[in-house]
Order: structure tokens, then C-alpha cells, then sequence
């Protein structure tokens, strides 16, 4: 079992928990994930990682609330254990000096970009940060990512708080502009990483993007997290989760991501019915 060492809810349906999983915090890099099991008749999720501290031997996941699990996972509080935190699993960020790095969060997003500006800015690189939610209250961790960056650019859809924008604006102004960018870095909505990497690709900036397919065991054998680059296929979770966004066919994992649609839905009623009936 592991230790729910503490918790907070960042946002509203966004929350943060620090794990206690020492094996897992030795070994964690920027980029990896790990998949977890709230009791031994849960689903298994990834959820990117967030932090560590390898001294107190702990990892931090922040996820959103978008299904039974997740929502299950939101109800435990600090004390609590969960049954299964397998980990680090996948491909750690390539990390090297590659000059200005533009990093782009949204969303959730904004946490696991945060760990992989970090060391990239450890490594030596000039750090261009975008961070962008829909409205201000969900807005998170602007003060981590700015701590890590040379400059940051905060966007809101309505206009919120910072610059009333898609992320992709300030992207391509940054493109446009007099300043070489070296290589951009996005995670978020899939919709958001494909149009980054749209915006990128007439300027032939190497662009990262980390997908989020449904995933099952987290070791390549069950196929479920199957994605097409370059037109091979490729396994999210031993292969990524990290590609080359040109590269990526995104109507191909936008079908996927939605294959199971019916059955989510009808997942939440029944969990919802059930908080009903002993409400």
C-alpha cells in the first residue's frame, strides 16, 4: 500500500497528492509516468509525475477529475493508501542543451511541464514558458513554472487573468520573432499539443509533445495505448509517452481516445446512482 502523504486541491476538480513511494522517487526523471490502482478491484491509470523527492521518497501526481477513478481518487485524504503506484514507467524527456526551449502547459498540463523546464533549464537552456487555462480559477502553479523560466507568458480563453488567448498566439509570435527557438515542448489538451505542433511545423522547430492514449498495464503488452508516428505504430507507454508532434497522427488517437465513450458515460451514472442511494 502507499501512503497519501499529503493531498490539496489546486483547482476546482484539479488535485494534488504527494505519494509515498520511495523505489519509485529514486528512479524518477522529467517525462515519466507511473499507473496506479486505488484498491485491488480499481482500473489502472497513468498519471504523469509531477515532482519528486528522492530524500523523502515521495512522488507528486496532480490529476483532474474526469471519470470514476479519478473522481474515487479525489475522495481519499492525507493517511490514505492506495493499492498499486507502478513506477517510473516510459521514456524520460530528452534533456540536453539545446539553447531556447519554449515550454508550453495547458490546462493540467501545467504540471508535468513544469519538472521537464526544470531540467531543461538545468541543463543549460534558455527557458520560454506559456501557460494557458480556460479562466483564471483554473489556473495553477504559475508561480513553480516562473520560477524555472527566463520569461512566461500566462493566457486565459475569456480573458481572465494574463493575456486573453490560445497558447498557440504567443507560440508563433515567439516564432515570427528575431529570437532562434530551438525546440518547443507541449503538453495538455491533445487538441492543444496537435495545433502547437501545427504552429511549429511551417517553422521546422523540432516540437515534443507527451500523448495520453487509453493505457492498461503500462508495459507494452497490452496494446491499448497504440499510437501511429511517422506511420509506425508505437507504444505510448514503453516507446513515449513523448514523440515528435509533427509526426503524430492525431485524428488516428483523437478516434481512439474515443472509442470507449459510451461506456465511461455509463460508468458515471452508476457511480453517481450509487452516491445517490446512500445519500
Amino acid at each position: 500500500m502507499y501512503k497519501i502523504m499529503s493531498r490539496e486541491t489546486l483547482v476546482p476538480n484539479n488535485h494534488l497528492f504527494k505519494i509515498e513511494a520511495p523505489a519509485v522517487a529514486r528512479k524518477a526523471c522529467a517525462g515519466q509516468f507511473v499507473v496506479i490502482m486505488i484498491d485491488d478491484k480499481g482500473e489502472r491509470i497513468p498519471l504523469t509525475i509531477a515532482d519528486w523527492d528522492r530524500e523523502e521518497g515521495s512522488i507528486t501526481i496532480v490529476f483532474m477529475e474526469v471519470g470514476v477513478t479519478t473522481r474515487k481518487l479525489a475522495q481519499l485524504k492525507t493517511g490514505d493508501s492506495i493499492a498499486n503506484f507502478i513506477g517510473p514507467l516510459g521514456e524520460p524527456s530528452h534533456i540536453e542543451k539545446f539553447g531556447t526551449v519554449v515550454c508550453v502547459g495547458g490546462g493540467v498540463g501545467v504540471a508535468p511541464i513544469f519538472p521537464i523546464a526544470r531540467a531543461l533549464k538545468e541543463a543549460g537552456n534558455k527557458i520560454i514558458s506559456i501557460i494557458g487555462t480556460r479562466s483564471k480559477d483554473l489556473l495553477f502553479w504559475e508561480d513553480r513554472v516562473r520560477e524555472v523560466s527566463d520569461s512566461l507568458t500566462v493566457t486565459t480563453d475569456d480573458g481572465s487573468y494574463g493575456r486573453k488567448a490560445l497558447v498557440t498566439e504567443p507560440l508563433k509570435e515567439l516564432l515570427e520573432g528575431a529570437e532562434k527557438i530551438d525546440r518547443v515542448v507541449a503538453i495538455g489538451p491533445a487538441i492543444m499539443m496537435k495545433f502547437c505542433a501545427k504552429t511549429t511545423e511551417p517553422f521546422a522547430v523540432p516540437t515534443t509533445v507527451s500523448l495520453n492514449p487509453i493505457m492498461v498495464d503500462g508495459t507494452g503488452m497490452c496494446g491499448c495505448c497504440r499510437v501511429e508516428v511517422g506511420g509506425e505504430t508505437k507504444f505510448t507507454c514503453v516507446d513515449g509517452p513523448e514523440f515528435d508532434g509533427h509526426l503524430v497522427d492525431w485524428d488516428l488517437l483523437f478516434a481512439r481516445q474515443r472509442i470507449y465513450i459510451d461506456e465511461e458515460k455509463h460508468a458515471m451514472e452508476c457511480a453517481c446512482g450509487e452516491v445517490a442511494s446512500h445519500g
